[in-house]
């Protein structure tokens, strides 16, 4: 005979399947950017969000999740019917909050070859910014630390 924690163990299980075979389900849907700009309202509001380092961008459909959103609706609506890849990943969401995400998908972004290739210039530049941006970092530490050396090695000899 089945426990009541076997029990919940199986429900948590099946539940945690439904919502997996519903956002494949309706991944397989194409939306065009054209399509998901229609959807940029507080009565409907859809997102664009995802890359090609998180699976592709996706759409989703955030009305009913607007009032619940712990930076309240408007950081939502500002981005809604657009692509919100990096606001959302800039911000650096919590598993919990890709989990609640992932129950809002409603179908992919449907991408032409020239959307393509722009996304991919586009994410290619980020990443060349980025890995600059830390170069810079590197070379000040340095110098702070050269500085640093000469600094004291000036006071050493004074002293």
């Amino acid at each position: 005979r089945p426990t009541t924690s076997s029990i919940e163990l199986r429900a948590t299980q099946y539940y945690s399947y439904c919502i997996t075979s519903f956002a494949t389900m309706a991944a397989e849907k194409e939306f065009t950017a054209a399509d998901v700009a229609k959807h940029n309202t507080a009565e409907d509001c859809w997102l664009i969000i995802g890359n090609e380092n998180t699976g592709g961008a996706k759409v989703y459909d955030v009305t009913s999740y607007l009032d619940d959103h712990p930076g309240g609706a408007e950081v939502m609506l500002d981005v809604g019917g657009k692509d919100a890849d990096e606001f959302f990943e800039d911000i650096g969401h919590s598993n919990d909050a890709r989990e609640e995400l992932a129950k809002h998908v409603v179908g992919v972004l449907k991408l032409t070859e020239e959307e393509k290739e722009k996304r991919r210039l586009a994410a290619e530049k980020k990443s060349g910014a980025d890995s600059g941006g830390m170069s810079m970092i590197a070379v000040l530490v340095a110098a702070a630390g050269i500085g640093y050396y000469f600094y004291k090695q000036k006071v050493d000899s004074s002293e």
